[in-house]
């Protein structure tokens, strides 16, 4: 082990927490044959087989295992050390690591700006992925913060709500229900319907409305991003449920459907694991997260404004 790199045994973490060379080498901007030949010279360096094929599924071997939970007790040190390096400097230097579900995309950059004008020596780190991975990224501990519509039930965390999350039906900009009020939920069963992937939260939330009031859409689309269902809307191909901050920058390409038990009420929490030990720079960002959630719907209400129907129960 005498010739082992940390960069090394970050890429065969990576590797290994994802039984997946591929993964890996998307999680760390690197190409698959760069994660091959690292992970090659640090079995060298081992002088034992790390992993093994078989089929198409990647297994750790005994020294693999070994190796990973070592890997875990390392990185947990340094970011230990990053911690109390990051509290005897103060806020002049650190870094913030950061994990947000997709939607976030659309407004957590805007409250990232100000906070990085205060703090100009703080490097961040952004990741922005589905719930699925952020529930991995949060047991895998790679983060300060994780921002989420939908705490887990199944993790120990803490958290706490800062901004509204409200799902809305949106729909092409000249649909036929685009002038109605008070629309029936029944009627979107008759309506072209475009679903977010499985492992969605939305997907989950906009489910279990229809499950409880006993509709059936038709499922016309299933697309993994906010982006790509917007503009499936626009281009017609049908009618979906998406977070109302995904209007920030083009409230007015689409119609807001006035239906029944619609919005379907939510909130945006940062989230963290309970017992983690936030640095100051983490802290300090949770804090200002809070006030400034409060300036940022303000500031974009006139922006939305059309879009905000009364809610139906």
């Amino acid at each position: 082990m005498k010739q082992a790199t940390l960069h090394q045994l970050k890429v065969f973490e990576a590797a290994a927490r994802h039984s997946s060379f591929t993964r890996a080498a998307e999680e760390l901007f690197l190409t698959q044959p760069t994660v091959s030949m690292q992970i090659k010279q640090l079995t060298k360096s081992v002088g034992l087989p790390l992993f093994e094929q078989v089929g198409k599924r990647l297994y750790l071997t005994e020294a693999g295992r070994e190796l990973f939970a070592t890997c875990r007790q390392i990185f947990e040190n340094i970011a230990q050390y990053e911690m109390k390096v990051a509290d005897l400097k103060g806020l002049k230097q650190g870094q913030l690591r950061l994990a947000v579900i997709t939607t976030a995309k659309y407004f957590i950059p805007r409250l990232l700006g100000p906070f990085c004008k205060l703090y100009p020596g703080i490097d961040i780190s952004l990741q922005v992925t589905n719930h699925e991975q952020i529930l991995e990224r949060m047991s895998s501990n790679l983060d300060d913060l994780y921002i989420m519509s939908q705490v887990p039930d199944s993790m120990d965390v803490t958290c706490e709500p800062f901004l509204e999350n409200p799902l809305i039906v949106f729909a092409p900009i000249n649909h036929p229900l685009s002038k109605e009020k008070n629309i029936p939920i029944q009627r979107l069963s008759n309506e072209p319907f475009i679903m977010r992937e499985p492992g969605s939260g939305t997907r989950r939330a906009v489910q279990s409305l229809f499950e409880e009031q006993g509709v059936t859409v038709k499922v016309k689309l299933e697309l993994g991003s906010n982006e790509a269902i917007k503009q499936a809307i626009a281009g017609g191909l049908g009618i979906s449920v998406l977070s109302r901050h995904t209007l920030l920058l083009d409230a007015s390409e689409f119609s807001i459907l006035d239906v029944q038990h619609f919005p379907i009420e939510r909130n945006w929490y940062m989230v963290y694991p309970s017992g983690k030990q936030l640095s100051i720079v983490a802290r300090a960002y949770y804090e200002y997260l809070l006030g400034a959630a409060k300036n940022f719907v303000r500031q974009n209400a006139d922006t939305t404004s059309s879009t905000l129907e009364p809610t139906h129960g």
